[in-house]
């Protein structure tokens, strides 16, 4: 045996044998399917979220706090960056919604078959899209009054 990762893929037969055991494929193995993709973006957006929320958090700490700490941050929030990080938030959000609702639906047995979540997949981020666009659009007309 070269190395340790050799000597974990040794075990016995029920004979007493030694014999490889089977390695788990990797995602090379694997073709890429759209609903990958949404796991990963939906655990992804989750994270997200949690960050968003500290941020959010620190934001109402502020404005319960000193007007001058509340003007730092509402400083920051307002810089580009910021806005950026809060366009991220609430895609995040709207992809996070959309993609819970069709798991709730995956745990009601609905729309396993194939066609059904390529459809929803493709709902999902024109959902996705189209809330974001229009929060922001709003939010935009609200500002300025």
């Amino acid at each position: 045996m070269k190395d340790i990762r050799d000597a974990m893929l040794v075990g016995s037969d029920s004979e007493g044998k030694h014999v490889l055991r089977p390695t788990s494929p990797h995602l090379q193995v694997y073709r890429w399917e759209i609903t990958m993709l949404q796991s990963i973006l939906h655990r992804a957006t989750g994270m997200a979220l949690a960050a968003g929320a500290v941020v959010m958090v620190a934001w109402l700490v502020a404005a319960a706090g000193d007007p001058q700490i509340f003007s730092t941050v509402q400083g920051i929030i307002g810089s580009p960056i910021g806005l950026i990080v809060l366009f991220g938030f609430t895609l995040s959000l709207f992809y996070h919604l959309a993609a819970g609702v069709r798991h709730l639906a995956w745990d009601a047995v609905v729309g396993f078959e194939k066609p059904q979540y390529h459809a929803t997949s493709g709902w999902i981020f024109m959902f996705t899209l189209a809330a974001t666009i229009f929060v922001w659009v709003i939010g935009y007309f609200l500002v300025q009054g």
